[in-house]
């Protein structure tokens, strides 16, 4: 395993997704991009809400998630106002509820179109990097069936590939058939692409095998406490051991908050306790959180990953009903995290 010294881990290029700041309607999207630019962060992830949001303001109307033709005009928009804050754009995110829908289906040829219709964005912003999340459609409406997976997967692939772009398929820990890292490489390798790789996330992966917001004690029960650990540093071991650096095209980082009173175990507005968690729960590291997340983004260095560290935060409170804060200032604290998340991942 490779050695995480400080020189190596001083060289890592940082990012921050734009989903993951703002929490007034005056936060808009070019406001954003200065605070984010302001901090230092180098490149952004591009959330699909924000060209929507920000296409609104543009236009003085709601844009419909289907009308690429408008949302392409919009997103070279945004492309300029990047490059005025020196921004690139890394990814394009997060594409969801892709694979695993019947053949013939209306689901899935809506799936295929609107994978059309980002990657005309994707040329737009000049990003060569999608985001796809593990689906977490009901499984009485998809298939599980890891060939059926793959084989979408490949298929998105190929499409990506025509214009030299990647694919970063990330496990969400609420996934239908995808909640764990090991879930998700196993299907990138069996998809064996060049351009299909991995988008890991400390939240994602400590919160599929560590802890669970349904607890009281905030982690997974029914082993002792003791073989938990145990059982998550073998995981980040393997993690470690297997998976190549050049699989790899990210990192997010985020911790969470233990929750209290625990999540009910019931879907609401369409999300499990695990993605309402995901959506609301999720601070910037060392800012309240309780999840090892330095244990996850060791596990990742240790493969000799140097590539992107991207910040991708949803911190509504403790309580998940809001959150007040001057942007600058959040960008600026979130850069200084980042920071010592690095340090204290270092050997030295």
């Amino acid at each position: 395993m490779t050695p995480i010294t400080r020189d190596s881990v001083q060289k890592i290029p940082l990012s921050y997704a734009t989903c993951s700041i703002g929490c007034k309607p005056s936060d808009t999207l070019p406001h954003k991009l200065e605070a984010i630019s302001k901090a230092g962060f180098t490149a952004i992830e591009l959330s699909f809400p924000d060209i929507l949001e920000y296409g609104a303001y543009l236009r003085g109307h709601p844009i419909s998630p289907g009308n690429f033709p408008e949302l392409t005009q919009v997103s070279r928009e945004i492309r300029k106002i990047c490059e005025a804050n020196s921004l690139r754009v890394m990814m394009l995110q997060p594409f969801s509820n892709f694979e695993g829908w019947p053949r013939g289906s209306p689901e899935r040829e809506d799936a295929f179109k609107r994978a059309r219709g980002w990657i005309e964005i994707m040329k737009v912003v000049k990003t060569d990097l999608l985001q796809v999340g593990a689906t977490d459609s009901p499984a009485d409406k998809i298939t599980t069936a890891r060939e059926a997976i793959v084989t979408d997967l490949r298929e998105l692939a190929d499409m990506l590939a025509q214009n030299n772009f990647r694919l970063a398929y990330e496990n969400w820990c609420w996934s239908t058939h995808a909640p764990g890292w090991k879930d998700v490489w196993q299907i990138v390798s069996a998809i064996d692409r060049p351009n299909v790789g991995l988008c890991l996330d400390t939240f994602q992966t400590a919160g599929s095998e560590w802890a669970d917001p349904r607890t009281q004690s905030g982690l997974i029960e029914g082993v002792p406490e003791d073989v938990l650990r145990k059982n998550f540093a073998a995981s980040m071991d393997e993690l470690a051991r297997t998976v190549p650096a050049g699989k790899i095209y990210l990192l997010q980082i985020s911790d969470a908050y233990k929750v209290s009173p625990p999540l009910e175990d019931t879907t609401i507005a369409g999300l499990r306790p695990r993605g309402r968690w995901s959506h609301d729960f999720r601070p910037m590291p060392y800012d309240g959180g309780y999840l090892p997340i330095e244990d996850v983004a060791k596990a990742v260095l240790k493969t000799g990953f140097r590539g992107w560290f991207s910040m991708e935060i949803f911190d509504h409170g403790r309580q998940g009903k809001g959150k007040k804060y001057e942007m600058d200032a959040f960008a600026k604290q979130a850069m200084e995290n980042m920071q010592k998340l690095l340090k204290n991942c270092t050997d030295e």
